[in-house]
């Protein structure tokens, strides 16, 4: 007779095998709900739509001030694109500029807790740290963009922004939300 615990036995929700060991959250479980992430909470309900995050802050922050609950509250933004702003060319002489300035930071790091522990010249230790640093990583960054081969010749940032933003409440309490609302944009 076989026994389900063995070695080739699948995992089987809420089987207490020891063939997956226990995580941080404890024993494995099957997922609940429909299968297609976590349960988001109670239904909500879109209050307002906004074209920038600032609008639909105020929003927020008005609802806020005349005493909503706004833990039942969120701002979400839809439409999203990556955006990829570049800064500038990427030379080696640059890379190695910009592994300079790393390096020492961490030469610097070094040198103050090895100056820690100098009985004679303390600052001399942490000026040799830094600069040692600084050579290092200045060779490291040039040889680093080298090794790219020119397949990414410019320093860029990345961001992620939103076409429109949306203010939803909880389902109960979306009529009370409206009313301030309505409020604020006679006063407004």
């Amino acid at each position: 007779m076989t026994s389900a615990s063995g070695p080739t036995a699948a995992w089987r929700p809420g089987a207490q095998d020891d063939l997956l060991p226990s995580g941080p959250a404890g024993r494995p479980s099957a997922p609940t709900g429909d299968g297609h992430g976590p349960e988001t909470g109670p239904p909500t309900v879109t209050i307002g739509s906004y074209p920038d995050y600032p609008s639909a802050q105020r929003v927020v922050d008005y609802l806020a001030d005349n005493r909503f609950p706004v833990e039942h509250s969120a701002i979400v933004g839809t439409n999203l694109a990556l955006v990829e702003t570049v800064l500038g060319r990427m030379t080696t002489g640059r890379a190695a500029l910009l592994g300079a300035g790393t390096g020492a930071w961490f030469g610097l790091f070094i040198g103050l807790l090895f100056g820690i522990f100098t009985v004679g010249n303390w600052l001399a230790v942490i000026v040799v740290g830094l600069i040692v640093g600084a050579i290092w990583g200045a060779v490291f960054g040039a040889v680093a963009h080298a090794m790219t081969g020119g397949q990414r010749d410019f320093t860029s940032a990345s961001s992620l922004r939103a076409g429109q933003y949306a203010v939803i409440v909880d389902e109960q309490l979306a009529d009370q939300a409206r009313q301030l609302l309505g409020r604020m944009q006679v006063s407004g």
